[in-house]
C-alpha cells in the first residue's frame, strides 16, 4: 500500500512524537513509525531529569501538565566528595529548577497526547527502510503490525530512531565524532524511601556514585563499574556495601536500603554526527549525538532539537523553503556541544580515573573544592545543569 504525509518521522519515543505533535500544532501533518509497541516502550524503566524549558515545552505546547502534578520539582544537587555534600543551590544561583520525571512518563504522555489528537503514529513495524532522501519525494518503506507491506511518501524525512539508527546509515559523507569512555554504570532500582530529598553525585576513592529517586517507594542508583562487569556477580548484599562505602563520610550519611528489583550495566559513550541534514532528511535525538549520563542530557537534548526542527518545518513545509533545513544542522549542534562539553566535564571531575596519578587524584579534588567554593564555579554547574534556552 502507498501514502503519503508532508513529514515522515523514523522513531516514535520522545523526540518522534515531540516532533509530531508540534508540527500538528503547527498545521503540518506527519506518520510516525516505531519498531517497538506502545506496551512495550511504556513497560521499559528510563529514568530522566528534565530541564526547565523541557518542561516548559511538555506544558505550553498542550501535551500534558503532568509532570508538574506528579513530577518532583529539584532545586539543586549535592556534590559530595571527601565524605562531606556540598549543595549546588539552582534556584538561589540561577532562579530555575529541574523536575525528577522518568523518560518513561514522557513517553506515556506525549504517546497519550498523539491518541488524543488523532495522530498517525504506527507501532510494532518490521523491516523498516528509507528510500531516496536526495530526492523531492523521500520514503518510508515498512511491514506494518498486521503485516502489510507499507510505502509512505513524503516532503521531508526525520531520522529519530534513536543511537543505532538506520536512518543515519544513509547520511553520506558524514563526520562521526565518537568517544568510548573505559568505565560504565551499574545501575538498580529498589524498593525504598528516599535516601536524599535531591540527587547526590558522589565522587570517592571507591569511584563515583549517583543516588537519584524515582518514587516515594523506588528509588535509582548507580556506582562506576568497568564495562565488562556482569550483573550476576552482584548480590544484593554485595551491591549495598559497595555503595555504602563510596556514600560514608564523617557526617554519617547512610543509604536506606531495600529490595534490588532491576540491575544494569550502562556502558558510556559521546556521539555526534555532522551535518544533521542529507538531502530531505534530517536526524534528531539520539540518531544524531549521544552523550554520557552525568550531566542528564540525553533527553533534553532530544527535545530541544525537535523544538528547533518544528521551527525550520513550517519555513521547509508550508512555505516550501527547502533552504530552511540548511540553518537546523548550525542551530541543533549549537547546544549539543555545549551539551557534550558539559558531560563530560562532570564526568571526568567525579569519576575515578584509569592510570591517574596521585597528582591527577589531587587536581580532582581541587577541582570540585574550585567549583563548591566559588559561587560563580557553582553558578556556571547551575546554569549548564538546569539548561540553555533554545533560540
Amino acid at each position: 500500500m502507498i501514502g503519503s504525509t508532508r513529514v515522515g518521522i523514523v522513531g516514535g519515543g520522545p523526540a518522534g512524537l515531540m516532533l509530531s505533535h508540534l508540527l500538528q500544532v503547527a498545521g503540518i501533518d506527519s506518520i510516525v513509525i516505531e519498531t517497538r509497541s506502545r506496551e512495550e516502550i511504556e513497560q521499559t524503566h528510563r529514568a530522566g531529569i528534565l530541564e526547565r524549558d523541557s518542561v516548559r515545552l511538555l506544558v505550553e505546547s498542550g501535551v500534558s501538565d503532568r509532570v508538574l502534578r506528579e513530577g518532583h520539582e529539584h532545586q539543586g544537587i549535592d556534590l559530595r566528595f571527601g565524605g562531606v555534600s556540598h549543595r549546588i543551590d539552582f534556584q538561589g544561583l540561577v532562579g530555575a529548577s529541574v523536575w525528577l520525571y522518568p523518560q518513561t512518563d514522557v513517553f506515556i504522555d506525549l504517546a497519550s497526547a498523539r491518541e488524543r489528537d488523532g495522530g498517525d503514529v504506527r507501532y510494532g513495524v518490521t523491516e523498516t527502510a528509507v528510500v531516496d532522501v536526495t530526492s523531492d519525494r523521500p520514503g518510508m518503506l515498512f511491514t506494518d503490525a498486521e503485516g502489510v507491506r507499507q510505502e509512505v511518501r513524503c516532503d521531508v524525512l526525520v531520522g529519530a530512531d534513536g543511537s543505532h539508527s538506520m536512518t543515519r546509515s544513509t547520511v553520506v559523507d558524514r563526520k562521526d565524532y565518537f568517544r568510548q569512555y573505559p568505565f560504565a554504570w551499574f545501575g538498580i532500582l529498589c524498593e525504598a524511601p528516599p535516601s536524599a530529598p535531591e540527587l547526590i553525585y558522589t565522587r570517592s576513592e571507591r569511584g563515583f556514585a549517583l543516588i537519584s529517586q524515582r518514587t516515594d517507594s523506588v528509588q535509582r542508583m548507580y556506582f562506576q563499574c568497568s564495562p565488562d562487569e556482569s550483573v550476576d556477580d552482584w548480590s544484593e548484599d554485595r551491591i549495598w556495601a559497595e555503595l555504602q562505602a563510596r556514600l560514608a563520610g564523617a557526617d554519617g550519611f547512610t543509604l536506606k536500603e531495600g529490595r534490588i528489583f532491576d540491575k544494569t550495566v550502562l556502558p558510556f559513550r559521546s556521539y555526534v554526527c555532522e551535518p544533521l541534514r542529507y538531502g530531505n532528511l534530517v536526524l534528531a535525538g539520539d540518531a544524531a549525538h549521544t552523550v554520557p549520563p552525568t550531566g542528564a542530557k540525553g533527553l533534553n537534548l532530544a527535545l530541544a532539537d525537535v523544538r528547533v526542527l518544528a521551527e525550520v518545518l513550517e519555513s521547509a513545509v508550508l512555505k516550501n523553503d527547502k533552504a530552511a533545513l540548511d540553518s537546523y544542522t548550525a542551530r541543533a549542534l549549537d547546544r549539543v556541544w555545549k551539551a557534550q562539553y558539559f558531560s563530560n566535564w562532570m564526568t571526568t571531575m567525579l569519576h575515578a580515573l584509569p592510570d591517574a596519578s596521585d597528582f591527577d587524584v589531587r587536581r580532582q579534588l581541587a577541582e570540585l573544592t574550585a567549583v563548591v567554593d566559588s559561587e560563580h564555579a557553582s553558578r556556571y554547574l547551575a546554569e549548564c545543569y538546569t539548561g540553555w534556552p533554545t533560540p
